[in-house]
């Protein structure tokens, strides 16, 4: 007898086709069986160790997280309720192109260092690992040997091969050096990554020229994975930035995929369909791209991701060396007060739109939910004097969120038939921008059933079977026979992010199960000892 039968659920399949009644039987991880509620007229209904009355709830696959930076969480918090009561039951890690493999002793110390905003310093991690694989091997053991919570697909990340290969330093690669982070690409993706990740606002990464980028992109291409990145500017020269990397792409015949794909800062207000006709025009032309959003107009990153590159050089030390350097502090203040510098995308920065989200030092909890500005007037000083303090001080590990976005720009983009889903979800902080524990549900309960912008059944598959597509993943991303029994269960009436930006980590509502690879990790709403989660690799 089979495990488990969902019964009478209303599916909706993740192909964007009408939704439809029938149970659902799950056996050993994978969907075997789907009796649709007119083909089981006067038929005997499947039954199983286990049932489950879904009357009222949609089943649809497993939500992706296109866009996650959970490479640390996954592995010290065996709960990770931050993604699995969204339903989503993989994440893709590795992204901007900093991660924690493939590393040298020296380059790792360099990294945990540099995106200590992102995923926190991790001295609570056993840093065992060196290469994508044993980091992908170290995913499947997870916490304590049993396994993590959710799926889990990586990108090598082009800036920690750069800095791996020949430093933080801003000069091209020399030809020794372009064959090295070649080789460093081709074992990651046959080591099973499942393609390449750049951030090209943040260092080293962003010292890559177009030429280098693009030989990276042809070993990309040839192991069938796709290119990501998070391009050079989302402000000023936005449009041009994209169209860069549409043209690189195509010049490495390589798949695109925009991460956290928006136009932002007052220059591009209601600039949306400008961005979406040069895609169309790309698609037309027989470009394979695709893109992520997450459903918020504010941004979320590190306060040292704003400085100019030139400030970056060198790496985390060095930073803080020219921070403490009267000179070279007055520079950096020139380039983003004046100048616009390129860490924040050319536009001179606001500090009434950068509110402090987290900090790693407890006594500078007071900045935390405070705009830069605000704590500057709190403090009796020039903005730039709190914000070179808050970075000096916390070792470059505040995180900030970003008042830039618009509404209108994110409605438009999130309509377009190659969009998916990326909660561009940072954990840290006391008060981290609510997208990483509401993205999934605000799309089905503030976009589709309060806006009606999309219907059900469109969003799921924008959440489910155009990201596995992306990654080619033959068994998930639809309700199937034969497919992985990655799943959820949600009440369309009253879905919904629970997280504010007041109340960042209050779970969402109407999300009652989440099964991963069959086996139940939510249920009834709350959160089962279940790691059933592990490395998904990239398929050949």
């Amino acid at each position: 007898m089979e495990e488990l039968v969902i019964r009478d659920a209303d599916v909706v399949d993740g192909s964007g086709a009408p939704s439809y009644r029938a149970d659902v039987v799950v056996d050993g991880g994978r969907i075997v069986g789907i009796v649709q509620e007119a083909a089981a007229a006067g038929c005997q209904r499947p039954t199983a160790r286990r049932e489950l009355d879904a009357e009222g709830l949609v089943l649809a696959p497993g939500f992706v997280d296109m866009h996650a930076h959970s490479d640390l969480a996954l592995l010290r918090d065996p709960d990770h309720s931050a993604k699995a009561a969204q339903g989503v039951t993989l994440e893709v890690l590795g992204q901007d192109g900093l991660s924690y493999a493939p590393v040298d002793d020296r380059t790792l110390a360099e990294v945990r260092r540099a995106i200590t905003g992102w995923n926190g310093y991790g001295d609570d991690i056993d840093f065992d690992w060196r290469s994508v694989g044993e980091y992908l091997d170290r995913l499947d053991s997870g916490f304590e040997g049993r396994g993590i919570a959710v799926n889990a697909a990586y990108l090598v990340p082009q800036g920690t091969v750069r800095a791996l290969a020949l430093g933080w330093e801003d000069r091209p690669a020399t030809p020794r050096e372009l064959d090295r982070m070649r080789q460093l690409v081709a074992e990651g993706l046959e080591q099973g990554a499942v393609g390449l990740s750049s951030g090209l606002t943040y260092t080293p990464g962003m010292y890559a020229e177009d030429a280098e980028l693009t030989e990276l992109c042809r070993v990309v291409a040839r192991y069938g994975g796709y290119y990501c990145p998070h391009h050079r500017s989302y402000g000023a020269g936005a449009l041009e930035a994209y169209e860069e990397m549409v043209d690189l792409a195509r010049a490495a015949g390589c798949p695109l995929h925009l991460a956290h794909a928006t136009m932002n800062f007052g220059v591009n207000k209601g600039r949306a369909p400008e961005l979406l006709s040069l895609l169309d025009r790309a698609l037309a032309a027989g470009a394979d791209i695709s893109l992520d959003t997450y459903p918020y107009t504010p941004g979320c990153t590190t306060l040292v991701a704003l400085l100019p590159s030139w400030a970056s050089e060198g790496g985390p030390a060095e930073i803080l060396r020219r921070l403490a350097d009267e000179e070279s502090a007055e520079r950096v203040r020139h380039d983003l007060e004046v100048v616009g510098a390129d860490g924040c995308h050319g536009v001179p920065v606001e500090w009434d739109t950068i509110e402090i989200s987290g900090v790693t030092d407890p006594a500078l909890g007071e900045f935390v939910g405070r705009t830069v500005l605000e704590s500057a007037r709190l403090r009796g000083e020039a903005p730039w004097q709190t914000a070179r303090h808050l970075l000096v001080e916390d070792r470059l590990g505040p995180t900030i969120l970003q008042h830039v976005g618009h509404e209108e720009n994110v409605r438009a983009i999130m309509r377009h038939p190659v969009h998916t889903g990326g909660s561009d979800g940072i954990l840290q902080g006391a008060k981290p921008h609510p997208r990483a524990y509401g993205t999934f549900p605000r799309y089905l309960g503030h976009y589709v059933r309060e806006l009606g912008l999309l219907s059900l059944e469109e969003c799921v598959a924008h959440l489910t079977s155009r990201p596995a597509a992306r990654l080619r993943l033959p068994d998930r991303g639809l309700v199937r026979e034969g497919y992985k029994a990655d799943l959820v269960l949600f009440d369309p009436a009253t879905v919904a992010a629970g997280s504010t930006f007041e109340n960042p980590r209050v779970p969402p509502t109407g999300i009652p199960h989440v099964l991963v690879d069959g086996r139940f990790v939510i249920e009834d709403g709350r959160r089962t000892d279940v790691l059933a989660g592990r490395a998904v690799r990239r398929t050949p």
